[in-house]
């Protein structure tokens, strides 16, 4: 019989990751994430505290993955290759966000808190004042968090071209031009694209604003 390898933390998380993001957030127990590991749900209870503890980490771990920028660059362009790495880090476990905007992980690691840190120190490099930070930060966690909602069915699914084509061909047929024109103008451009190219239009769309209102 093969020996099965001691458990740790970093392998309850990884599987904890794996579980939720087939089975979505109620579906991450304690009990089915034992089974997944072969072990005792008490077992768990050596490396993780909670389900929220669980939560915690799996954001940590995905928040480790969004790259550095490099200190050389504008400050522009650092606040817009974290804003994307962060995009493209969360829009590969959407159940992350999820758990995040719900309140249900609420990480405070170093992992977690590093890349907010490196926005905000390009923001006041900027010349922005606390306000001015306070604001420019929950515009790009508004743009982030909205644009990831949007383009995964609520974090439930994986972003599907085919189910969005079905639902706007719904609307192209019952919405009528005589009464909404300027909608069903626009109804033939909601459908293309794709969500990674419309985030980094929309983002340098914003920095742009931000540039402008950064003192000189």
């Amino acid at each position: 019989m093969a020996r099965r390898e001691p458990l740790n933390r970093e392998k309850v998380l990884a599987a904890a990751l794996d579980l939720a993001g087939k089975e979505g957030l109620d579906g991450l127990s304690m009990r089915k994430l034992a089974k997944t590991l072969g072990v005792e749900a008490m077992a768990l209870y050596n490396h993780v505290a909670n389900k929220t503890d669980i939560l915690n980490g799996i954001a940590e771990r995905v928040y480790a993955t969004i790259d550095r920028p490099d200190p050389e660059q504008h400050w522009s362009e650092r606040v817009r290759s974290t804003a994307l790495s962060t995009y493209r880090a969360l829009s590969r476990h959407p159940i992350v966000p999820l758990a995040l905007v719900t309140d249900q992980a609420n990480p405070t690691s170093l992992q977690a808190l590093q890349p907010f840190d490196d926005i905000v120190g390009a923001l006041y490099e900027a010349g922005f004042d606390d306000d001015g930070v306070r604001r420019a930060l929950g515009a790009l966690n508004s743009l982030i968090f909205g644009s990831l909602l949007l383009t995964t069915a609520g974090f439930a699914r994986e972003h599907s071209t085919h189910a969005e084509q079905d639902q706007m061909d719904v609307y192209i047929r019952q919405v009528d031009p005589a009464k909404l024109p300027h909608f069903s103008r626009v109804l033939p451009a909601l459908a293309a694209g794709t969500p990674e190219q419309d985030f980094k239009k929309a983002l340098d769309w914003l920095i742009a604003g931000l540039t402008a209102a950064a003192r000189p």
